[in-house]
């Protein structure tokens, strides 16, 4: 297999070649594969620099790559998109893996900025769970090239960057400190408004009754039916008299949950949800981030801790260091409700996550012109 891969790699670069032959552009390409339009953090960037220098092109590429031999095939077209735009761009932001950024050989001032989709460090991934039942295989990141050619890598606070130098392989010195544009939504009180009021008017029924709100955001499972499971049990020791339940499913889950007590929804992102939310229920996933920064109580159903364990670890202590109560029972997790113990929630975000000079968003592109050539 590897020799196959080479060989494809060695004629990618050689049409690869080719492409950069072309005049450079004053143009910033952004890749994505974590979904088919454009992530709100590239948008963001854009809208900002745009006011600064008007002048440059912005061009988004966003495509998961989907399951199937059909979608591996499209997507493999969708990659010489992106190596016309990568070979024709001064500067390349990246939300995820970019399989021509990486193998291919890139030219030397090409500013290449990996801002990394998750805000916050929490469970392992890249090269740190090399070989491990939830990542990837030594062998495959060593033919893959997997996270190369970055010029710099951001990282949500100062305590969180050793953690992205391992995760992506790369020095300390080119982690540099800068949160994800959309952390400026969580502290702007109008966005705020204005998303709760839409959520209302989407979801009438939320605003119709004294009921609390809670939002339970699950991490992604390979294995769905256990959390399907999980999910079932939740329902089933709510008191619908006293509560909504939204569900916040990550996008590539393949069940839903057909219940006419519950709201699964998929038009609002999970941030969103936050504003409106009495109760936010995660489990290992980085929305914990968001919801310290907004202050939410934070409750962690961790139905499959062990199992989940064994396959995933953490950059940081699950049963010590989390700002919220851990359970395994649902039951006990929706009796804790009216009860819950207090966490200094706030300290938890502000260690997590690094205060703006400016904005986030004026930050990250004020840094960006900076390597502007």
């Amino acid at each position: 297999m590897s020799i196959i891969v080479n060989i494809g790699i060695f004629g990618l670069n050689i049409l690869y070649f080719f492409m950069k032959c072309l005049p450079v552009q004053n143009k910033i390409t952004y890749i994505s594969r974590q979904m088919d339009v454009t992530p709100l953090d590239f948008q963001m960037i854009i809208d900002e620099t745009k006011k600064i220098t008007p002048d440059i092109q912005h061009v988004v590429l966003a495509k998961m790559l989907k399951k199937g031999m059909k979608n591996h095939i499209l997507y493999c077209f969708h990659m010489l998109k992106q190596m016309y735009h990568i070979a024709t761009s001064k500067m390349v932001i990246l939300d995820t893996y970019c399989i021509p950024v990486c193998i291919l050989k890139q030219r030397s001032d090409l500013v290449v900025i990996q801002i990394w989709h998750a805000l916050g460090a929490f469970k392992k991934f890249g090269y740190s769970i090399l070989d491990q039942p939830e990542g990837s295989s030594s062998k495959i990141a060593h033919l893959m090239r997997m996270h190369k050619n970055y010029t710099y890598v951001f990282s949500s606070s100062e305590y969180t960057r050793p953690f992205f130098a391992d995760a992506f392989h790369v020095d300390l010195s080119q982690v540099k400190v800068f949160p994800l544009p959309k952390t400026d939504l969580l502290v702007d009180e109008n966005h705020k408004q204005v998303i709760s009021q839409n959520i209302l008017e989407t979801y009438p029924q939320l605003c119709q009754s004294d009921k609390k709100i809670i939002v339970y955001a699950p991490t992604f499972r390979k294995d769905d039916h256990v959390l399907y499971n999980a999910i079932k049990e939740l329902i089933d020791v709510i008191d619908f008299n006293q509560y909504h339940l939204v569900l916040k499913l990550h996008p590539l889950t393949t069940f839903h949950i057909h219940d006419s007590r519950i709201i699964e929804d998929h038009q609002y992102t999970s941030l969103e949800f936050f504003h409106v939310a009495n109760y936010i229920i995660t489990d290992y996933s980085a929305v914990i981030f968001e919801a310290s920064l907004l202050n939410k109580p934070l409750f962690f159903y961790a139905f499959d801790y062990e199992e989940y364990m064994r396959k995933r670890s953490m950059y940081i202590d699950y049963l010590h260091d989390l700002p919220g109560t851990i359970f395994q029972s649902p039951k006990s997790l929706i009796e804790s409700l009216n009860h819950p113990q207090r966490y200094d929630i706030q300290s938890f975000a502000h260690k997590m996550i690094a205060k703006p000079q400016t904005t986030y968003t004026q930050d990250i592109v004020r840094f960006m012109m900076e390597q502007w050539k």
